[in-house]
């Protein structure tokens, strides 16, 4: 089966208007860059050239000297002579172009040619072009993609465009679904938490049911991603991300969430501008989410936010999941009172917003508490806050209603999302179903 994605618009729009830059789609590995563009390319081109810079690097390095022009066209020749044709009928794909650094300066070079028309993708993007002397970035537009979203999930498990239009409406009249409706919604969103949103789990999921399976897909992925980490240049930054990134889920069971500076290397005195590398690396990569701490939340949140106190998150909730509670789902299917899936909820919340393309942020103020997270409100050019609750208590947010109060804050509206089926407006929070959060942010 093909999975839908929301990208592939965005890259067949791109491809289809002759844009002067060349699109180069970053995100972590797994995600499906690959298949989706190889997907588009097909479609929309005669000719599809498909280059795969990780594999000629450990095989017969073919481009590794491919520094101009000429020489990328002479490399091209040797593994696709025949598809060489013009530009309105080939594309040449460049996949894992950060395996080359020399590739990412000459696409500028390329794009100004003009014989073909080239997209790319890398895994591990952000690192290479903080890496790169001679960026293009006038040649370059850079598009980050990440993991399946809840809706994108919904689709694969045959839930209809009419059906989430009718549900989109009901989130913006504040309306909540029909018992029935709900029940359905709640147990899909339950089966995300354990699938995340990797397509070949997700696949996994639709065509077989088989959570082993799953699993195994998942457990690969983490150790696919620790080998990458184990990758980076300086082998004490190595030792450092790798240790940042094992803590991540052990860390989500925290009351406070957030990273200890002290536990990363069980030494004192150390700051968080002493891992600023090892942190931006995790999140350049691809495979973790940082959610920074905003204190005094005005719009727009970037020029309010600091590093200090930074919480991570892994990149896909069904790898939590899957650490956490293995083949056992019923953990999360039965809402075992004993069993506290706060850390699995947020997770969730901030692998959705940020695939919506929100900038992540959370309240922390000493007098007032922490509230989970913070997105810009457009619309109202104001701070949106949004509470997050996995239990019966959702009612009871002290953090929130101290947010609340302060009138300089300006906050027009403020929800809580939980497994309740009604969605109801009492003092300036909206109470609403947790899967609503397929619609909150920029591009839902």
């Amino acid at each position: 089966m093909d999975l839908y994605r929301k990208i592939s618009q965005y890259i067949e729009n791109h491809l289809k208007r002759n844009s002067e830059r060349i699109l180069v789609v970053e995100g972590a590995r797994q995600i499906g860059k690959s298949f989706i563009i190889r997907q588009v390319g097909r479609k929309l081109y005669e000719n599809y050239i498909e280059l795969n810079m990780e594999e000629d690097r450990l095989g017969n390095r073919i481009f590794s000297e491919a520094r101009t022009v000429s020489d990328f066209y002479l490399a091209l020749s040797v593994v696709a002579g025949s598809k060489m044709k013009e530009k309105g009928n080939t594309l040449v794909f460049i996949d894992e172009i950060q395996a080359y650094d020399h590739l990412l300066a000459l696409l500028k070079f390329l794009q100004e040619d003009g014989r073909f028309t080239y997209i790319a993708s890398g895994s591990l993007l952000g690192i290479a072009l903080r890496q790169t002397s001679s960026l293009p970035m006038g040649s370059i537009e850079i598009k980050r993609m990440y993991p399946m979203d809840f809706e994108e999930f919904l689709i694969a498990n045959g839930v209809g465009e009419l059906a989430l239009e009718s549900m989109r409406k009901c989130f913006i009249a504040r309306q909540s679904l029909s018992e029935s409706l709900h029940g359905k919604m709640l147990d899909l969103f339950k089966k995300y938490l354990i699938t995340g949103g990797l397509p070949a789990v997700v696949k996994v999921f639709v065509e077989e049911k088989n959570v082993a399976k799953m699993r195994k897909i998942q457990a690969d992925t983490m150790a696919l991603y620790g080998v990458d980490a184990s990758k980076y240049e300086q082998e004490h930054t190595r030792l450092k991300i790798r240790r940042i990134y094992e803590m991540i889920p052990s860390n989500l069971e925290n009351k406070k969430k957030r990273m200890v500076v002290k536990d990363i290397e069980g030494k004192k005195g150390k700051r968080m501008s002493d891992y600023e590398e090892e942190f931006d690396y995790l999140v350049s990569s691809g495979v973790s989410l940082e959610v920074k701490a905003i204190s005094v939340p005005t719009y727009p949140l970037v020029e309010n936010s600091g590093k200090n106190l930074l919480k991570l998150y892994l990149n896909d909730v069904g790898l939590l999941t899957a650490l956490y509670y293995k083949n056992n789902i019923q953990a999360i299917l039965q809402d075992l009172p004993s069993v506290n899936l706060g850390s699995v909820y947020e997770t969730v919340v901030a692998q959705e917003l940020a695939a919506h393309g929100c900038k992540l942020y959370y309240y922390d103020n000493k007098k007032n508490g922490e509230v989970d997270f913070l997105v810009d409100d457009a619309d109202s050019l104001s701070v949106l806050p949004l509470e997050i609750k996995s239990g019966k208590d959702y009612t009871v947010h002290s953090a929130l209603d101290k947010f609340l109060a302060v009138k300089d804050y300006n906050i027009k509206q403020a929800f809580v999302l939980s497994n309740e089926s009604k969605v109801v407006q009492k003092g300036g929070i909206t109470y609403m179903p947790v899967y609503y959060v397929m619609f909150v942010g920029g591009d839902a």
